[in-house]
């Protein structure tokens, strides 16, 4: 398991890099711990109650309690992401129900993309429906953004968190880029 202080020291694979134009602004996010979790329904309660957010049993719903968030992937798959100290596999360790908890936050990294822009330069490379009535704040899905896989989870009314494989990061901070430079003209 990765030690808090070892989280905030990894090498950011984004760092020092930031794009912003006249409506949007793109970041490297903070660095945060990641578990890919799997459970059954019956394990659910308990987990929700170790981690302290309740996990979404609905299609494209995210919860979040303080620096804690738990995103739907599937009917028994969720994406934990933690920007605080605490690596949410600690809180999972005592728990003693059925469940597959695994520490991702070596794969992982996230862009921010923030700004009116922000929806219109992610449509360029997602073929999900960005429309605030389809995909609302809180609305979370694993999709494709160009070439990539990506989680994406809309955060605020113009803010969405792209989570998207370390390796593929660059990529995926340049299609932004590109596709903001064009919502500006």
């Amino acid at each position: 398991m990765a030690e808090a202080s070892k989280a905030a020291d990894r090498l950011q694979s984004l760092a020092g890099r930031r794009a912003a134009g006249p409506h949007i602004e793109i970041a490297p996010a903070e660095p945060a711990f990641r578990l890919s979790l799997r459970a059954p329904e019956k394990s659910l309660a308990a987990l929700s109650r170790a981690l302290g957010v309740s996990l979404p049993r609905k299609p494209k719903c995210a919860a979040a309690s303080g620096t804690r968030a738990a995103l739907w992937l599937g009917p028994d798959e969720w994406l934990i992401i933690d920007t605080g100290k605490n690596n949410p596999a600690d809180a999972l360790a005592s728990s003693r129900v059925s469940h597959s908890a695994v520490d991702v936050s070596h794969r992982n990294t996230a862009v921010i993309v923030s700004g009116p822009g922000a929806e219109t330069a992610l449509s360029a490379g997602c073929p999900q429906d960005l429309d605030r009535r389809k995909f609302p704040v809180g609305a979370c899905s694993r999709t494709i953004f160009g070439k990539a896989e990506v989680v994406l989870w809309r955060t605020g009314e113009d803010a969405f968190r792209v989570e998207c494989w370390r390796s593929l990061s660059p990529y995926v901070f340049d299609f932004l880029e590109e596709a903001a430079r064009d919502t500006a003209h």
